[in-house]
């Protein structure tokens, strides 16, 4: 049977387009759906921002909170069933956002939304990739995070007017159960597949380099709280947290700070071609980083690159359409390598069995972070409400930081 399913068709590559889909479903949802859903409840429940904002913060500590447990529970259920769960928790949190009918309903739903969408978020697309790549573990990543640039496309739009056409029950229900029925297929006859139980190898079989032996030898497992006092391990946890926090601040308020200049629709089309350069930024780390290469270093480079988008932003003084159209186009760039390199850098930064915790308590700390950037950048802009200077400056210094974090954290 082995000698059979070996001569098969490398199965890694149907991993990848199935955790692609995982990434759409989860991101669209779990991720790009919480800011509209803010909004339709409001409007269905006259129920203040500050108490629907908390409940978006929520929906994403307690995502925190789980993630970092994600090697455990896969570990004790495997990774097929907890997938199928986090599902299931994920569509029925979003119908109970709908239906809520009282603020402990809503709060509730939001614990089970912020469950259930990071077991199809960065780690656990991270866990069904990494084990049937190592050589070409980047340029799978890529491929598979570009699902949550995807599921933004698709997503952000088609939750508007699937509640405006069916009401944000009837839409919650119908997306969630196909969402839970797509999921379900994928893991029972995807996710549940390993390249041991089909007698395949890494990359399919292809010769070892160097990048690839390092990310299966690597140095010695730091066993328990080891991992929180080694240096490597936390300046790139704060350097990814500090990293999405800036994103995900600025990305908040920008669509309202484009709209003045642009109007509502052509400041849409921009936020997507922002979108569409993470992907290109991604795809191409992904494909044309040379083995060997400092991935720090890249980050650094993708983080720079961010830096100066946000200052054509901030230079553009709220007027001058070219900066701000290079600006979006420039930060867009590295949008998605915020949330790709970190988990890399842990292919090649620790042994196989540290790099399997790490991953998973990067996302969690970064999430954690990132649920806060909103209304931080929310304050900040208060200090600039036209034009946006004082967020712009702060994206720009916070991931300035990140740098340095990275930099802190290369080896002596």
């Amino acid at each position: 049977m082995t000698s059979v399913a070996s001569s098969a068709p490398f199965f890694g590559r149907r991993v990848v387009a199935a955790a692609f889909v995982l990434a759409v479903f989860g991101w669209g949802i779990g991720f790009y759906g919480p800011p509209v859903y803010l909004q339709s409840v409001r409007e269905a429940r006259d129920w203040s921002v500050v108490l629907v904002s908390s409940a978006v913060t929520l929906h994403f500590l307690v995502g925190a909170v789980v993630v970092a447990n994600l090697p455990a529970l896969y570990g004790r259920f495997g990774l097929p069933t907890v997938t199928k769960t986090g599902a299931v928790s994920l569509a029925v949190g979003i119908l109970g956002w709908a239906v809520a009918q009282s603020p402990w309903q809503l709060l509730l739903a939001t614990v089970l939304s912020g469950a259930g969408w990071v077991a199809m978020g960065a780690a656990a697309v991270n866990a069904i990739v990494a084990p049937w790549y190592a050589v070409r573990r980047p340029a799978a990543l890529s491929m598979a995070y570009n699902g949550a640039s995807i599921g933004g496309v698709v997503f952000s739009p088609l939750w508007v007017a699937a509640i405006a056409a069916l009401g944000f029950p009837l839409a919650a229900a119908a997306i969630g159960a196909v969402m839970v029925a797509t999921i379900w297929f994928l893991a029972d006859h995807v996710f549940r597949h390993t390249p041991q139980s089909l007698g395949q190898k890494q990359d399919g079989g292809i010769p070892s380099s160097a990048a690839g032996a390092t990310a299966e030898a690597g140095p010695p497992v730091l066993a328990g709280r080891l991992l929180w006092r080694d240096r490597r391990f936390l300046t790139l946890a704060a350097a990814m947290a500090l990293g999405l926090f800036a994103q995900i601040g600025l990305i908040a308020h920008l669509f309202s700070l484009l709209v003045p200049v642009f109007g509502g629709a052509a400041a849409g089309l921009l936020m997507g071609l922002a979108t569409a350069a993470a992907i290109a930024g991604r795809t191409l780390v992904g494909w044309l980083m040379p083995a060997g290469t400092d991935r720090r270093l890249v980050a650094c480079a993708s983080h720079l690159v961010q830096i100066a988008g946000s200052l054509a932003l901030l230079f553009a003084g709220g007027a001058d359409t070219v900066l701000l159209v290079a600006g979006v186009l420039l930060f867009g760039a590295g949008i998605g390598n915020t949330t790709s390199l970190p988990p890399l850098i842990a292919q090649v930064e620790f042994s196989k069995a540290d790099a399997q915790r790490v991953v998973p308590l990067i996302v969690a700390v970064g999430q954690g972070t990132y649920a806060f950037a909103p209304a931080v950048f929310g304050w900040l802009r208060t200090l600039s409400p036209a034009e946006g200077s004082a967020v712009f400056v702060a994206a720009a210094l916070i991931q300035a930081a990140a740098i340095a974090l990275f930099l802190a954290g290369r080896k002596s």
